[in-house]
């Protein structure tokens, strides 16, 4: 199963927006870390 593009770049812009990584960061994560970020991103941010 291979996971939805929209969702991967969702994820990706998000973080890049909120900890300033690059691409290449982003995308080396794995699919569980990227989500862990993502969820520590909006604790951070209230959201």
């Amino acid at each position: 199963m291979t996971y939805a593009a929209d969702l991967l770049h969702e994820e990706v812009a998000y973080l890049a927006y909120h900890f300033h990584w690059s691409l290449d960061q982003l995308l080396d994560l794995e699919h569980a870390e990227r989500l862990a970020y993502v969820a520590q991103a909006a604790r951070l941010t209230g959201q």
